[in-house]
């Protein structure tokens, strides 16, 4: 979540080997979001970070990173800032692309974001979504919200059926945390997304922790 130590943070992820950075907005009901990431943004909202603190936590985590950065929210978020001032905001705070959890590919279709498929998303839509995706297609590998749960055995699948329509790189999420898991999911799509493993260890030891942990999944990859 966006709070001061988050660039911090970023950078460790980066000096680990993360090849890009998604930074997460918090929203006070996030679908998408396991308990872990629930709890990361109850405690960001606590402690008074909004849309326009976390803007300025992007600028400042931009400053020290030529990374790759993705704000991941909600399309509450953006309703109540503005969809057009958020985004030309996030891109002058210096955001890459943008992910919208809740937000379906029909819907706004102007705003330029990394697309979410699942793996009971019809193949036509998958072939939509890569379409209008933003540099690379975000596949959840597992049906429900964040957390570290493993490979899910519909991966092979998703991933078979998005190549059947795309050449765009596959970045598979949700549910990956250790470097086996890390493995056998970047074997068959393009790179990995680990998020809530990745806010335990920097919760639980700090950026040092966070930089070995990012390089343990790195080893394997």
């Amino acid at each position: 979540m966006c709070e001061p130590e988050t660039p911090e943070l970023a950078e460790a992820a980066a000096e680990g080997g993360a090849d890009l950075i998604e930074l997460g907005f918090p929203f006070s009901d996030p679908l998408a979001d396991g308990p872990v990431i629930r709890c990361a943004a109850e405690r960001a909202l606590s402690r008074g970070m909004r849309t326009r603190e976390c803007l300025e936590c992007l600028a400042e985590t931009r400053a020290r990173l030529p990374h790759p950065i993705v704000p991941m929210t909600y399309s509450s978020l953006l309703e109540a800032y503005g969809w057009e001032r958020f985004a030309e905001d996030a891109q002058s705070a210096g955001a890459t692309s943008l992910i919208v959890a809740d937000l379906p590919v029909e819907g706004r279709p102007d705003l330029r974001r990394v697309h979410m498929v699942a793996p009971t998303t019809p193949t036509e839509r998958i072939r939509l979504a890569a379409e209008r995706t933003d540099g690379w297609l975000y596949l959840v590998s597992v049906i429900g919200t964040t957390g570290a749960r493993g490979v899910s055995d519909q991966l092979p699948d998703l991933v078979e059926r998005a190549r059947s329509v795309t050449r765009m790189p596959l970045y598979a999420g949700f549910g990956i945390s250790t470097p086996e898991q890390a493995a056998a999911a970047a074997a068959m799509a393009d790179g990995i997304v680990v998020g809530t493993a990745a806010v335990e260890v920097a919760a639980r030891s700090g950026a040092s922790g966070l930089r070995d942990y990012v390089a343990s999944l790195r080893d394997v990859l």
